[in-house]
């Protein structure tokens, strides 16, 4: 009479896999720090299209704005849209465009500006400008094309601005100044007077 062995048992399946070799692990590593890096450099480069940093010098925007603030710039604010009296804005440098200034929009494309006796006034309406650091002591008469804004630095007196080499182009607009993050103690939203035009009564 044949017997036939019996087979082995097969070993107990505990629904755990086999631990990986130095090689799968590296490779796992290295997967995920490619895609970490991807994925922030993608996070980066929208950040950038969108917006802007710059750091304040100076004391032109005073009392706005103060010497070392660093700010966050709407790249976007005036690609669907227009710059608004009393925007503060960044653009490049009419006279070197290498450079960037800051400085709050007075006056729109097509309007008139005159500054006499301490009073900016556009389109013969004078502003009411409660940010400003003093009322300026020089005078002056602008008349704006189609295609260029009037600004001025709040420390009226103390400032490189339209006042001296003229209107800005819109071409040379980079964005909206938004908030200010740095040093901490001024972290926040730039406030924007949008509504610095009233009737004279």
């Amino acid at each position: 009479m044949d017997f036939q062995p019996r087979p082995a048992p097969a070993p107990p399946d505990w629904g755990v896999d086999p631990a990986p070799g130095f090689g799968d692990r590296l490779w796992r590593f290295v997967s995920e720090l490619l895609h970490t890096v991807a994925v922030s450099a993608v996070i980066f480069l929208a950040v950038n299209l969108v917006t802007a940093r710059i750091r304040v010098e100076g004391s032109s925007m005073e009392p706005t704005l103060h010497d070392g603030e660093l700010v966050v710039v709407s790249r976007l604010a005036y690609r669907w849209g227009t710059p608004q009296r009393g925007d503060i804005v960044v653009f490049r440098f009419p006279l070197d465009p290498e450079r960037r200034f800051i400085k709050r929009v007075i006056g729109l494309p097509g309007e008139d500006v005159v500054i006499r006796d301490g009073v900016v006034t556009v389109d013969g309406v004078p502003l009411d400008e409660p940010y400003i650091a003093a009322a300026p002591r020089y005078s002056g008469e602008w008349e704006l094309s189609a295609d260029e804004v009037f600004v001025l630095g709040d420390n009226r007196n103390n400032s490189q601005d339209s006042q001296t080499w003229g209107p800005v182009p819109l071409s040379h607009l980079i964005g909206k100044a938004v908030v200010v993050y740095w040093p901490p103690p001024e972290i926040g939203l730039i406030p924007h007077n949008g509504r610095t035009v009233e009737a004279s009564g």
